[in-house]
């Protein structure tokens, strides 16, 4: 069955924009998000499976090269045609090996054939894509460890059974989990670019929304499917135009004025915070058809970007998404 609808998602605004964001500047950094059982995560992220626009690469590439000569040269592709394929959505499990996530030795050719070969994993599936872990709070920790430093380089290295292999693996990292659950460790939570808490829905009606949408996706698949998929093909331009847009999308002095503002009265750690915001709001309003940053576009990515670069106040009794709302209001009135 395919994926739900990405338009038909009800509510949950702010996750639904954290992900076009990042589909329209992957550089943002990627998507945490956090929250209680059933309230659409996963689903959200595989509705954006079928709205992502396809990306053109290399026929037959293992790290979908978008130009023959980017092919690396252990992966032995003899034909350089060109072709489109879908954005790469790739998860990654809880348990998983370290041979699955950054490759290894293809047994199997060096058994039959006697020959070194390089069974590609998941970091190179995940090349040019989206890199899916559900339950992220739950990782091992080797297993983040190798993560932050691919996430830091870009490329992955294998060095092992007499292996030296590099490919590049720039990907955005989407992660979600239950915080009841167990947090995160600060140095995987320092490399998404926006962090997101949904709930459940307070209200009746919205339930009932929900409720409906569900029911009839599962019912009336085609019908359901041919009626949303228009919306989503809608969204899917408009994230075409806002990346066409983006590189022309101006930030004044004022903009970058208050970016440092807000940070400094929040007391972020770093420079992360003032960047991701300041790209956060680029791309809002690539999307939104604006030429420049406005303070509007910054306080509405603001939540996302600063929430979780906050160090934590024994006196403030606040959470972090309060915290920013009140600065907000100071700072960018």
């Amino acid at each position: 069955m395919t994926p739900f609808p990405f338009s038909a998602i009800v509510g949950q605004d702010e996750m639904k924009l954290a992900l076009i964001l990042t589909a329209i500047d992957p550089g943002i950094g990627g998507v945490l998000v956090f929250g209680d059982r059933g309230t659409g995560k996963s689903t959200a992220v595989r509705a954006l499976a079928a709205l992502l626009p396809p990306i053109e690469a290399v026929e037959g590439c293992p790290v979908n090269s978008a130009r023959p000569e980017d092919c690396p040269d252990w992966a032995s592709v003899t034909d350089k045609r060109m072709t489109t394929r879908p954005t790469p959505i790739i998860d990654l499990p809880l348990g998983v090996t370290e041979d699955r996530v950054t490759g290894a030795l293809d047994i199997e050719r060096a058994l039959t054939r006697g020959e070194k070969a390089f069974q590609p994993g998941l970091l190179a599936r995940a090349n040019r894509g989206y890199l899916y872990i559900d339950e992220v709070n739950l990782l091992e920790d080797h297993i983040v460890d190798l993560l932050l430093d691919v996430a830091q380089s870009g490329e992955n290295l294998v060095e092992r059974e007499g292996l030296s292999i590099r490919h590049p693996a720039r990907f955005v990292l989407v992660g979600s989990g239950n915080p009841e659950e167990g947090e995160l460790r600060p140095q995987l939570l320092d490399r998404f670019g926006l962090s997101v808490e949904v709930s459940s829905p307070k209200d009746i009606e919205t339930r009932i929304e929900v409720i409906k949408r569900r029911d009839a996706w599962e019912r009336d698949h085609e019908g359901f499917m041919a009626e949303w998929q228009r919306q989503d093909a809608a969204l899917r331009e408009a994230i075409l135009r806002a990346r066409v847009a983006l590189p022309l999308v101006r930030a004044s002095n004022v903009a970058l004025h208050d970016c440092a503002s807000l940070c400094l009265a929040l007391g972020s750690d770093g420079l992360r915070g003032e960047l991701t915001l300041l790209r956060a709001a680029r791309a809002l309003a690539a999307h939104e058809g604006a030429d420049e940053v406005s303070r509007g576009h910054l306080r509405r990515v603001a939540p996302s970007a600063l929430r979780h670069r906050l160090r934590r106040d024994p006196l403030d009794e606040a959470g972090s998404t309060a915290r920013v709302a009140r600065h907000l209001t100071e700072v960018l009135p």
